[in-house]
């Protein structure tokens, strides 16, 4: 790890000049230290000319006829000295090898780049006036090293979410099995046994693995100064003590998506002091509760019961985002919720709420609302002369709300990009004024509906939405929908269970679809002309960025399209219960695929051996055909099939 290493040595050069806090303000007016300037410029060297070493088009070099301080991600203290860097997102990547480095303080910030090695102890343990290290989404890996519990003033550590750097760089990648940090030798107690100043600690996305009992005990403990703990898709376990939420300096707790997690929040106060409160989908239980004082609250798909609290103007004040959807709330909805005025996100679907008709009328006063979330509830929609109208909303959902007919009080709302009205029982034209220019994903699933061929604009005119997310199924349509012919932006389609015939038009075949789902139609021909079905030219052949590809139970027939073997991002392929003939395609350039359903078609020949490239297939169904092979031993290979 060279260059890192040269990166962090400087830092022996700038801590033997100054050890301010790295929140002092650069001050232009003052040259920095000769030899920080040099050692700078010699970074800046090692990184432009290092082998394998690249980084983003966006990186301003350092102009060397200028003082360091004015350059860019150098911070500076008011007499000149260097006290940080941040290189956050410039997109560095690279081979390190191991390194030795002296003392380092302040902060150092190398978000968001791609360095993909793992963590070994590069001498952290060396660095007692650190500050703030943010090493997060830079695809790092592996063990924590034992050197950064010895960073005795670290005031704020930021290792999490580094599967975003493995998703940035290759959003091609399906397999979402990503090399995770974990903690494990050292553990978390050791981690954070020595750093009591710690006020800011991010984990989000390290596998700890650890019981509640240990890393809750050891926090409450050791880290009297902490105001942010995020540890959210940790893999955490046991029971969470509600004593936990009265931490004196708590702001901002996340222990999201550990589902094995389990707790209930507290009969007495929460803190005041605490902010922001996100438990969504781990285990907790029990009533909602002394909830005040919060910005941000998010206890979704979890199993609390009992009826809402009161919400108070006076009691949460700043409240801007509530979340209790997938829950078990019963009762009425209390009525004091609709006079926070500062609420623009609320989710209450999916709850078992005794309201047998929720008045949308009584939302009618939060006019900041961008998200409302109303689903599984019956809604009574008044007819007014004037239409709620929610100037900011752009995202609805009112999926099975028994809604009969498209309510024209949607057509008020402007700013719409995400509208989910699925699984209601709407029947009729969809009316024109539904396809709001500014909308982008679009859920009309299991309702009879019909769409026009033709709209009051054309192709051309944009005030037709580009869609990026269309959801179709079950809604007893029999053929394509013409606009799809302009929808060119298209990353997820679904048209199953309709009562579609006939072959795929060409147009239906984006370029940049992700998801296309067509099962459980009565389709013949994945091409108008099905002449071109065993050629590499047919429309589909063009999807190169294609996820999952669904459409089983059709009638489809004729050779599988050789080209579905060389789309390297094809993770989910579908194709059971048709009459496909001839033999099953190589699929040699198809390596991330981890679904492969053939099965109850009329194939014959061999099996492929280039499916033992596919090292992350789990399910393979090749039944109820005609094939003549030797049992497949050499699929044991295969590390993940099932």
């Amino acid at each position: 790890m060279e260059n890192l290493g040269i990166l962090i040595a400087l830092f022996s050069l700038f801590s033997s000049s100054t050890s301010l806090h790295p929140s002092s303000h650069t001050n232009l007016q003052n040259h920095c230290l000769d030899v920080q300037r040099s050692a700078l410029l010699q970074l800046q060297h090692h990184l432009y000319y290092a082998p394998n070493f690249t980084f983003s088009s966006k990186l301003e070099l350092w102009d060397p006829n200028t003082h360091c301080c004015s350059w860019k991600g150098v911070t500076c203290d008011a007499l000149g000295h260097v006290i940080g860097i941040d290189l956050s997102y410039q997109t560095f990547q690279a081979t390190f090898t191991p390194f030795s480095i002296s003392i380092i303080s302040n902060t150092l910030n190398l978000a968001g780049n791609n360095f993909n090695t793992t963590l070994f102890p590069y001498g952290f343990g060396k660095l007692p006036k650190f500050t703030h290290l943010n090493l997060s989404a830079s695809c790092f890996h592996g063990q924590i090293p034992v050197g950064i519990s010895h960073l005795t003033r670290l005031v704020s550590l930021d290792l999490s979410y580094q599967e975003d750097c493995y998703w940035r760089n290759d959003q091609n990648d399906v397999s979402f099995d990503y090399p995770t940090l974990k903690l494990e030798k050292p553990n978390f107690k050791i981690l954070i046994k020595k750093t009591r100043s710690l006020r800011e600690l991010y984990l989000n996305g390290v596998n700890i693995s650890s019981p509640s009992s240990e890393w809750c005990e050891t926090t409450s403990l050791s880290l009297p100064k902490l105001s942010v703990l995020s540890m959210s898709n940790c893999d955490l376990s046991g029971h969470f003590p509600a004593e936990f939420f009265l931490l004196p300096k708590m702001q901002r707790i996340d222990i999201s998506g550990n589902s094995r997690l389990m707790g209930q929040l507290p009969e007495f106060p929460i803190n005041n002091s605490l902010e922001v409160l996100s438990l969504r989908y781990t285990n907790f239980s029990a009533s909602v509760a002394n909830l005040s004082n919060l910005v941000e609250l998010d206890l979704s798909r979890n199993n609390f019961n009992g009826s809402i609290p009161p919400f108070h103007r006076s009691g949460v004040p700043n409240l801007a985002s509530l979340d209790l959807s997938w829950n078990h709330l019963s009762g009425s909805i209390p009525s004091s919720l609709f006079t926070l005025s500062t609420l623009q996100t609320l989710s209450l679907g999916f709850n078992t709420f005794s309201d047998y008709q929720l008045k949308l009328d009584m939302f009618f006063q939060l006019s900041n609302f961008r998200l409302l979330d109303l689903s599984n509830m019956s809604l009574l929609i008044r007819s007014h002369n004037k239409s709620p109208t929610f100037p900011q909303l752009e995202t609805l959902q009112l999926s099975s709300c028994n809604l009969t007919e498209f309510r024209e009080f949607i057509k008020s709302q402007n700013k719409l990009t995400y509208l989910d009205l699925s699984n209601n029982r709407i029947h009729g034209l969809v009316p024109n004024w539904l396809w709001k220019s500014t909308l982008e994903v679009l859920h009309l699933s299991s309702n009879a509906i019909d769409i026009p061929n033709r709209f009051p604009f054309d192709d051309a005119n944009s005030s037709f939405p580009m869609l990026r997310w269309l959801d179709l199924r079950y809604c007893n349509i029999s053929t394509f929908p013409a606009f799809l012919k302009s929808q060119e932006s298209l990353i997820a389609l679904d048209l199953s269970n309709n009562q579609i015939s006939g072959a795929v038009p060409n147009w239906v075949w984006k370029k940049r679809l992700w998801f296309l789902y067509l099962s459980n139609n009565s389709l013949t021909s994945l091409d108008q002309f099905s002449s071109n079905q065993d050629s590499l030219q047919i429309p589909i052949c063009n999807l190169s960025q294609l996820w999952v590809f669904n459409a089983s139970f059709n009638k489809l027939s004729g050779s599988i399209p050789s080209c579905l073997g060389n789309i390297s991002t094809l993770c989910i392929l579908d194709l059971q219960q048709n009459n496909f003939s001839s033999s099953i395609p190589d699929f040699g350039g198809a390596t991330l695929l981890s679904t492969l359903q053939v099965n109850d078609n009329k194939l014959e020949g061999k099996l492929p051996r280039s499916l033992a490239n596919c090292t992350s297939l789990k399910i393979l169904n090749l039944g109820n055909n005609t094939l003549h092979d030797t049992f497949p031993l050499w699929l044991g290979k295969l590390p993940r099939l099932m």
